[in-house]
């Protein structure tokens, strides 16, 4: 293969450079063509990296919690390979591998750095040979395309068990901590703050079955869905003591979160320009990676207070309200605006979306909501997990919400039935009339809008704000 190499590299190039001319990103169909020329490619180019790969996977927070460890290993002037777009399938891998490769058997970056769609990990993983294995949570998602929790699990087990990869793991998710039981060097990572802890498990938790034994799970600390501190009455396995945890959690609604880092090197303060528990554990797991590759506490500490929103989860944009709109002739009901600030906080499971849900309701007042629910491929065609999220947590307090998306009748819906009064409650399937709609309806001008779109429609949310002029492309 080596002879032929560098003239499929150049075709596929080609074809990169081809659907970017056409609008396209061009993160995925460059490396589908070299595969399909050059089936080892992804193992042939990974194999130049000098320092090798590590991979990170999970159901909620891999393109988060892979962008937070870019930014620590950044940091530790660690030049990188990685896939920051977030297209995680062997295309997508293939693709970012085909931008570093140089001439000669160069590639530009020493480590490479790989967030991993959760049912590709393992094939990429034999292709790879990562030096570190990331696996930060497992909870139930698009049934369509995976099937239940247990088929990841018993594919990620079977991974474990054959890889030599240092394997970082969950400590407070019981399915993630069993792969580490019996390797003495796996590393685990988690929350040590019972002031976090909810009242019970969430109806919709998943996980709540030893698979050792088939013993319910006894929950010291239920934290996020099945997070948190467990033990099993039936086989006495435990949680395992995390060497990277976090103590003294503060969430600051929407805008950040602060906690205490320890870690085997020692602890620090880390302010986190995100919200949410949720970025608390990407935090943590980025750190955990850190540690495995024994990166100095200081670059750890200054790469997290680094790190801004990936796209789509919860990143901010300034929207430019009534553009198309005479100023004298406002809408009925609205004030006329000059600009307003939209939060888009990504949703796209029971789990994500709950904690997105738990952020909102930190923050004070009534909130303008667009939620934008679409059944494709890529969020999964059954979308009945909308009834296991808990609007009801805000039902009382949403001014006005805007339902969007192929879906948005069924989202609609569900929000009736939270007890969201009927009149607060407007359908706008057509994504660009909605955005206007419900951007322009503010009752003052330091009003955000918090967009919960599902994972296609968080890409056309945002293709539509590149258009509009308000947000730059991810691509670039």
């Amino acid at each position: 293969m080596a002879d032929a190499l560098p003239a499929k590299l150049a075709v596929s190039r080609a074809v990169g450079a081809l659907s970017r001319l056409r609008g396209g990103g061009g993160t995925s169909a460059p490396g589908k063509l070299l595969i399909r020329l050059a089936p080892d490619a992804v193992g042939v180019l990974g194999a130049r990296l000098e320092r090798g790969s590590v991979l990170v996977s999970a159901t909620n927070g891999k393109t988060t919690t892979a962008a937070m460890a870019a930014a620590i290993l950044e940091r530790a002037n660690v030049s990188l390979v990685h896939n920051q777009a977030g297209a995680n399938m062997a295309g997508g891998i293939a693709t970012t591998l085909l931008r570093a490769a140089g001439p000669r058997g160069t590639i530009a970056g020493e480590l490479g750095l790989f967030e991993v769609d959760e049912l590709w990990l393992a094939a990429l993983a034999e292709e790879l040979q990562p030096r570190a294995i990331l696996l930060g949570n497992l909870f139930r998602d698009q049934l369509d395309r995976y099937g239940e929790l247990e088929t990841i699990a018993d594919s990620w087990a079977e991974l474990a068990a054959a890889s030599s990869a240092r394997l970082v793991l969950n400590a407070d998710d019981p399915v993630i901590a069993d792969l580490g039981r019996e390797r003495a060097n796996a590393l685990y990572f988690g929350l040590e703050d019972d002031s976090l802890a909810l009242p019970g498990l969430a109806h919709a938790a998943d996980a709540k079955h030893c698979r050792r034994c088939g013993a319910p799970y006894t929950f010291d600390a239920a934290y996020l869905g099945h997070l948190g501190h467990y033990h099993c009455e039936g086989c006495g396995q435990r949680r395992p003591r995390p060497a990277v945890s976090a103590e003294h959690v503060r969430l600051e609604g929407v805008r950040s979160a602060r906690f205490t880092l320890r870690t085997p090197r020692g602890e620090g303060e880390v302010a986190l320009a995100l919200p949410g528990l949720y970025n608390v554990y990407n935090a943590l797991a980025a750190a955990a990676l850190a540690c495995a590759l024994e990166v100095p506490l200081g670059s750890i500490l200054d790469g997290l207070a680094s790190t801004r929103a990936a796209f789509g989860r919860a990143e901010q944009v300034r929207l430019s309200v009534g553009r198309a709109r005479d100023p004298r002739t406002p809408t009925p009901g609205t004030t006329p605006q000059t600009g307003r600030d939209l939060r888009i906080l990504l949703v796209k499971n029971p789990a994500g979306a709950n904690e997105v849900l738990r952020t909102l309701a930190l923050e004070p007042g009534q909130h303008d909501l667009l939620g934008v629910l679409n059944d494709q491929i890529a969020d999964g065609r059954d979308v009945s997990w909308i009834w296991d999220a808990d609007f009801e947590l805000l039902a009382g307090r949403i001014r006005c919400a805007t339902c969007s998306g192929s879906r948005a009748a069924d989202l609609a819906t569900r929000l009736k039935y939270a007890g969201v009064d009927a009149e607060r409650i407007r359908v706008q399937p057509d994504l660009a009339a909605a955005l206007e709609q419900a951007g322009a309806d503010a009752p003052d001008e330091h009003a955000p809008l918090y967009a919960l779109p599902t994972y296609t429609a968080m890409l056309a949310l945002r293709d539509l704000l590149v258009a509009r002029g308000e947000a730059t492309s991810a691509w670039n």
